[in-house]
């Protein structure tokens, strides 16, 4: 059988450039093809959908001091397209976007270890570094995808139910219509960059495992412990030092006045994190003996 070492020291064949191996172009059309990549987006698309039935049905959403409840996005999201936008990134910013990104970014190199055809790649030859940039960069180009989908299909979706105007704020106020969209693409922007400890998460585990389902599970529960210690209100200020605690900075980003200092921080948190993790998947897998 034959060890890491030997599959990666062949002998160049004449014109072989490495960065040509494996090109993104190649990589993306492969992981468009992918059941979950359609079923994924599927999922996404119909959520909009799901909460306009789910509004029709139940009426104007209710949860305000009156009702005995707090103020959230959710007691607006019928108020404009811009409000149930909003409301859909609200709702699925805790759990619904992580899914993705562990499933695409946890599903790269993993996968090819289950068919077994990772070790086929290396010996094409596609030399590692590459082999994992490029998947990599695919991978966060779907997460990313994602989570523009979500708002985009909300965006239209509540132009025909709702109509389109400012979005109003639960506190009082209201963003001018002008302003609506580019503060929802700096909430996308926040949100994947708030993400990408999931995804380097979900890529550290996919180079250490051949099981697909134990990288992308892994990463998700990892995503969920992080979520239940930032609710420990006992470790005081260390929770400052946890993604989870700033998932919903982006909240700011809906004000009057634009708030930056919880997305900073939350921001420089989530790459520090990430690239750690992306660091441990190159290095580690630079090292591995491929025997799949």
């Amino acid at each position: 059988m034959s060890t890491a070492a030997e599959v990666t020291e062949a002998p160049e064949a004449p014109g072989y450039r490495a960065r040509r191996t494996l090109p993104l172009r190649v990589e993306a059309a492969r992981q468009l093809r992918r059941r979950r990549t359609l079923l994924m987006g599927g999922v996404l698309g119909a959520l909009p959908f799901i909460l306009i039935t789910a509004f029709a049905i139940g009426g104007t959403p209710d949860g305000g001091p009156g009702g005995g409840g707090r103020l959230t996005l959710m007691d607006t999201a019928t108020a404009s397209a811009a409000n149930f936008a909003a409301t859909c990134l609200f709702v699925s910013a805790g759990f619904l976007l992580v899914v993705p990104v562990a499933l695409f970014c946890g599903d790269t190199v993993a996968s090819e270890a289950s068919w077994s055809s990772l070790r086929y790649l290396l010996a094409a030859p596609v030399p590692r570094a590459r082999l994992l940039w490029s998947k990599l960069v695919v991978a966060l180009g779907f997460s990313l995808a994602a989570m523009v989908l979500l708002p985009l299909v909300a965006l239209a979706a509540g132009a025909a139910a709702y109509g389109w105007g400012p979005l109003e704020l639960p506190t009082g106020g209201a963003l001018a219509t002008g302003d609506t969209v580019p503060r929802l693409a700096l909430v996308v922007a926040f949100i994947f960059v708030s993400q990408l400890v999931t995804a380097g998460l979900a890529f550290w585990l996919s180079t250490r495992t051949d099981a697909p389902l134990g990288a992308v599970g892994g990463a998700v529960g990892l995503t969920i412990v992080g979520n239940v210690l930032d609710a420990v209100t006992a470790l005081g200020s260390w929770r400052e030092f946890l993604p989870a605690h700033w998932q919903f900075a982006w909240a700011d980003a809906l004000q009057p006045d634009l708030e930056w200092g919880g997305m900073v921080k939350g921001a420089a948190v989530s790459v520090t994190y990430a690239l750690i993790l992306f660091a441990f998947a190159f290095r580690g897998f630079s090292r591995k003996d491929i025997v799949s």
